[in-house]
């Protein structure tokens, strides 16, 4: 009798490989990030035809060969990709699967990572908050989970707590507007940002997408969030050409 293992996941990608078949890449909780083959997935009658699409939420029956995974039972959650109200939720959403995969590794488990994923595509779903906001959630939250993200809580040169409104890219640290010289009007950083910035870094997962900012915070919040993570990361996504056209 062939062992079999359960595990909660997410479809984070899926391609045919086959008339049949489909190779599905699934963040797990207990597995990390693993390759598994759903046979038959692409016929209209599969058990597997809904479990198998990106964004399909659930607990995938497994067993283990040599290099990869085989499907023997999916029992489905959530239908995230259904339930999309618009073109611009779909890619965003597509996007923060493409960052999922790009940090995911076998054998690390992903919970922290899964449960931010299941999160920003609900708040996607019910649009609240704001589209850019959760994009700017979920970039930084991520980056937090993977231990890259940048000093956001004193200066990186004095070490002071208080009075920081300048944001360094080359050394990836707040400094405070007595170390940082000066600076252009429009690239000083609002208190009401940094903070908003500090309570996406240390918030409990469940409280992170529960609250709105003014759109000169997000902006702001955007500049600093995106030019971080074109610095740190080496991976064009092709969910970002549709999203920022």
């Amino acid at each position: 009798m062939v062992e079999t293992i359960t595990v909660v996941g997410m479809v984070i990608s899926s391609m045919a490989i086959s008339e049949y078949d489909k190779r599905l890449v699934i963040l797990t909780k207990e597995l990390g990030k693993i390759t598994a083959f759903a046979r038959g997935a692409r016929k209209q009658t599969s058990p597997y035809l809904a479990g198998s699409q990106p964004m399909a939420f659930g607990e995938f029956t497994l067993y283990r060969g040599r290099n990869s995974y085989t499907v023997t039972g999916i029992k489905v959650r959530e239908y995230f990709s259904s339930t999309m109200s618009d073109v611009e939720s779909m890619y965003l959403g597509m996007y923060f699967l493409e960052l999922a995969d790009y940090y995911g590794r076998e054998g690390i488990e992903a919970t922290e990572t899964l449960k931010l994923l299941y999160l920003a595509l609900k708040a996607l779903i019910k649009n609240i908050p704001e589209k850019e906001l959760i994009r700017c959630i979920f970039e930084l939250r991520i980056l937090v989970i993977n231990g890259e993200y940048p000093n956001l809580f004193q200066c990186g040169n004095c070490g002071a707590k208080e009075n920081l409104d300048y944001f360094d890219l080359r050394h990836h640290t707040m400094l405070c507007h007595h170390c940082h010289g000066n600076i252009p009007e429009q690239e000083r950083v609002e208190s009401s940002t940094l903070y908003a910035l500090q309570y996406i870094v240390t918030s409990p997962m469940n409280k992170l997408f529960s609250f709105q900012v003014t759109k000169p915070i997000l902006e702001q919040m955007k500049r600093i969030i995106r030019e971080y993570m074109n610095k740190q990361i080496d991976r064009k996504f092709n969910s970002l050409e549709f999203l920022e056209i």
